[in-house]
């Protein structure tokens, strides 16, 4: 896993939370989906820009960005 800093982790807890309340599943799910198609790296890549936009939105850019890597939830 890339080397995060508090700030990033903070930011990608509460994106993994929104994420499980918007598609319904555990955050445990989330959390293994987001790994698992690459969405950790995205965030921790692009954090610069991602945290400025709303968390709806990063939440659908990242279920794309997972469908686009193998994931299913979209």
């Amino acid at each position: 896993m890339p080397k995060l800093t508090q700030d990033k982790i903070e930011y990608i807890v509460l994106l993994i939370k929104m994420f499980a309340r918007n598609f319904h599943i555990s955050e445990v799910e989330a959390y293994q989906y987001i790994s698992k198609y690459q969405g950790i790296e995205l965030v921790d890549e692009f954090y610069d820009i991602m945290h400025t936009q709303s968390f709806p939105d990063m939440v659908q850019s990242l279920a794309k960005y997972c469908a686009r890597n193998g994931g299913n939830l979209v």
